[in-house]
């Protein structure tokens, strides 16, 4: 994390980072309602149909996940990798 970063950035940022993740937490919620009374309807129906869009909403989610806690802003991930450019850039002359 950029240690110049003044207190209405931090907190900009912050606030930006609690509503993406919060953002996720819902969609998980709702993902998992939802799953359950397709469930339930297959299940009833005898077949278990409910199965694929469970593996397809679930990648979605996963891939929602990801972004959220691992390459969003402030994260270790994205961290690492803006200091290695970073670095790069500092020893070009010319970045273009």
């Amino acid at each position: 994390m950029n240690p110049t970063l003044s207190s209405t950035d931090l907190d900009r940022l912050a606030r930006r980072r609690a509503a993406a993740k919060l953002r996720w937490y819902l969609h998980a919620t709702v993902y998992v309602a939802v799953n359950a009374v397709l469930a339930g309807i297959s299940s009833l129906q005898g077949h278990h149909w409910a199965v694929f869009p469970a593996l397809g909403w679930g990648l979605g989610l996963l891939v929602h996940g990801v972004v959220v806690f691992g390459v969003m802003p402030g994260s270790a991930l994205y961290e690492r990798l803006l200091s290695k450019e970073r670095q790069r850039l500092v020893a070009q002359r010319d970045p273009w």
